[in-house]
C-alpha cells in the first residue's frame, strides 16, 4: 500500500494538500507528483512575501517521516539612479543606470522607453546604447550621445521579472537657471565667475 504523502505549512499548522488533492481555499497551492521518481512537490503560483517560512512535507509511514524546508520570497526592487529628475547640457552624454536587486535570477529582458515609447538603438539618430551587466545584482546603462533638446523626457527601466522606474530628464539648452529642483530638494547654482567675483570683493574689502 502506498503511503499518503501531506504538506503542512507551519506557521498555522495549515494542512495544504494530501496526496494530489488541495485541502486549502487557496487554490494556489497545488500537489505535483511525479509516478516516475515518487517525488511529490509543493507548487505555489504566484507567490506573495506573506507566503514565506517554514513548509514540511509528511509521509504516512509507520512511524511518519517529516521533512522540513524553508521558503523566502523576495521582492525585485528597481533603482534608477538620479531620479526622480536630472538636468544634463546640451550636447553631452546622458548615462541612465537601473539597477535591478533582490532577484532570484537576472530578469530575461530590460526594457528601455522614452516618453512611453521603446527605444530603438538602429535609429537614424545613432549614438544610443545599452550596456546591461546580469548577475546577484543586474545593471543596464542606458548611453546617448551628444545629447539634445529632443532627448529630454520621461525615461522607464523595464526590468522583465521587476517593477519599471523613471527618471525625467531635462536637456538644457545653454540656460543656467538660479535654482533647479533636484529629487525634492531645492538647489542655488551660481556661475563660476560670480562666485569668484564675490571672493575678490571680499579680499579688497579686508
Amino acid at each position: 500500500m502506498r503511503s499518503v504523502v501531506t504538506w503542512i505549512r507551519h506557521r498555522d499548522l495549515h494542512l495544504l494538500t494530501v496526496g494530489r488533492s488541495t485541502y486549502t481555499s487557496d487554490q494556489r497551492f497545488t500537489c505535483i507528483h511525479n509516478p516516475m521518481t515518487e517525488d511529490w512537490t509543493l507548487q505555489i503560483r504566484y507567490p506573495q512575501r506573506r507566503d514565506s517560512g517554514i513548509y514540511e512535507c509528511q509521509v504516512g509511514t509507520t512511524p511518519p517521516i517529516g521533512h522540513s524546508m524553508s521558503l523566502s520570497v523576495v521582492e525585485p526592487i528597481t533603482t534608477l539612479l538620479g531620479g526622480p529628475e536630472m538636468y544634463i547640457n546640451k550636447g553631452s552624454t546622458m548615462n541612465l543606470t537601473c539597477i535591478i536587486k533582490h532577484s532570484p535570477e537576472p530578469p530575461h529582458t530590460i526594457t528601455w522607453t522614452h516618453n512611453s515609447m521603446e527605444i530603438n538603438y538602429d535609429s537614424p539618430r545613432g549614438g544610443v546604447n545599452v550596456i546591461t551587466e546580469k548577475g546577484d545584482i543586474t545593471v543596464s546603462y542606458l548611453l546617448v550621445q551628444k545629447a539634445t533638446e529632443s532627448d529630454s523626457g520621461k525615461y522607464t527601466c523595464h526590468p522583465s521579472n521587476a517593477n519599471p522606474k523613471t527618471v525625467i530628464v531635462h536637456v538644457l539648452n545653454g540656460e543656467h537657471p538660479a535654482a533647479m529642483q533636484h529629487g525634492g530638494q531645492l538647489r542655488l547654482e551660481y556661475p563660476l565667475p560670480a562666485c569668484l567675483l564675490s571672493v575678490l570683493v571680499a579680499l579688497v574689502g579686508l
